[in-house]
């Protein structure tokens, strides 16, 4: 081949490889990947179904895409609102742009949930909570959970888990709307996916509670919660046996405050990456 004739071709070949649609390489978070294809994006996709369950039961909204889940109350509900993203966003301004409708209506905040860094969203209204961690732990068939003692209450019928709420609401503290929980309904109880447990104290008042999710192949502490009065006592890691106990077989996993995390590890769980949490207020001037 000559010199022209080389050069030429060499520029046939740089105009088509310019011109032509970049391949895409999989990254793991394409709709079509299985949930299981990692413990990351597993835990994703449990999370979104976990709050869409408590939004659905209460009479809320729930909204899915390929790319997030919204499960929202309309209602002040402190973490229990919110956008779960289940793939990196390509485009910020766009998703916002997406969740807009969300924003316009409802009390309360909304918080978006992303396992992946975010630009600065406070331009668009969003203020930056934190980076709470998430924990996994291996199942207690391989690494042995001791019984609690004494062991929580399963909660069973529905003015059970109308204590549980008011309990909840009380000690985390969780807002309640004209002065009563507004939380659960009373259908939770039927869903398989959901366990809800009480302890109390020597008295026998309720003072701790906890629920427990299982969807996608693995199970979390979903939440718990203690008066601050009983607080100290053993309530926390009673709830957490008595849970990894009642799922031997199954991963476990849950979204810790970094006050809570050294109770977690101390029974076995480890920090795997931290979430990014954003919040974005809505008042009664966006809902008009």
């Amino acid at each position: 081949m000559t010199s022209a004739s080389a050069t030429s071709a060499f520029a046939t070949s740089a105009s088509a490889t310019s011109t032509s649609a970049p391949e895409h390489r999989t990254d793991g978070w394409e709709a079509a990947t299985p949930h299981a294809d990692s413990l990351c994006r597993t835990f994703v996709h449990h999370w979104a179904e976990q709050n869409a369950a408590f939004a659905a039961a209460a009479g809320g909204i729930v909204a899915r895409t390929d790319r997030f889940v919204v499960a929202d109350h309309r209602h002040e509900t402190g973490f229990f609102n919110a956008v779960v993203l289940l793939a990196p966003p390509q485009d910020w301004d766009a998703l916002l742009d997406e969740l807009a409708p969300y924003l316009a209506g409802g009390a309360g905040s909304l918080m978006l949930w992303s396992l992946w860094p975010a630009p600065d969203l406070r331009g668009r209204g969003w203020s930056l909570m934190g980076h709470p961690p998430l924990l996994l732990r291996a199942p207690a068939d391989l690494a042995p959970v001791p019984q609690a003692t004494p062991e929580p209450q399963v909660v069973r019928t529905a003015a059970e888990l109308a204590v549980w709420e008011d309990v909840a609401v009380d000690a985390y503290p969780l807002p309640a709307p004209d002065g009563r929980p507004a939380l659960l309904g009373p259908n939770l109880l039927a869903d398989d996916r959901l366990t809800f447990r009480m302890s109390h104290d020597d008295a026998g008042r309720p003072v701790s509670v906890s629920a427990h999710f299982t969807e996608h192949g693995i199970a979390s502490l979903a939440f718990g919660a203690t008066l601050p009065a009983a607080r100290g006592r053993g309530h926390w890691a009673r709830h957490a046996r008595a849970r990894l106990r009642a799922r031997p077989g199954l991963w476990h996993a849950g979204i810790f405050s970094d006050f809570s995390r050294p109770l977690a590890e101390a029974i076995g769980f480890v920090p795997i990456v931290r979430f990014t949490l954003w919040f974005h207020p809505r008042s009664d001037e966006e809902q008009s």
